[in-house]
């Protein structure tokens, strides 16, 4: 998301002109305008930039958010599904225990 350094406004002229004031060479003080504005003007970023970058974010939470959402709504279903599952379980041992417990009292009477 680089921007060209043209976004901003840079005035080494005036940076080169603070330079020579605080007694850098005239040479040294251009060539250090220069690169103030290739290499640092050019990492700096806008607000737009920020925007940009902010509603990316936002996007890429939201949509983890709906997958999260999704993903525990199916644990819920499977874990009703498996709740049932084992009350049934639960229901058919008591049942044959109750048969069992009959029988042998039937049969110990």
């Amino acid at each position: 998301m680089r921007r060209g350094w043209l976004a901003f406004a840079f005035d080494s002229l005036g940076y080169a002109k603070k330079l020579r004031d605080s007694g850098v060479s005239s040479d040294q003080a251009e060539a250090h305008a220069e690169a103030a504005r290739d290499f640092v003007m050019a990492e700096l970023v806008t607000r737009n930039d920020l925007e940009v970058v902010r509603r990316e974010l936002q996007t890429a939470i939201d949509a983890t958010r709906r997958d999260l959402e999704a993903r525990i709504d199916n644990l819920g279903l499977r874990l009703e599904a498996q709740t049932l599952r084992i009350t049934i379980r639960m229901g058919i041992m008591l049942a044959a225990g109750l048969s069992l417990l009959g029988a042998v009292l039937k049969l110990h009477s």
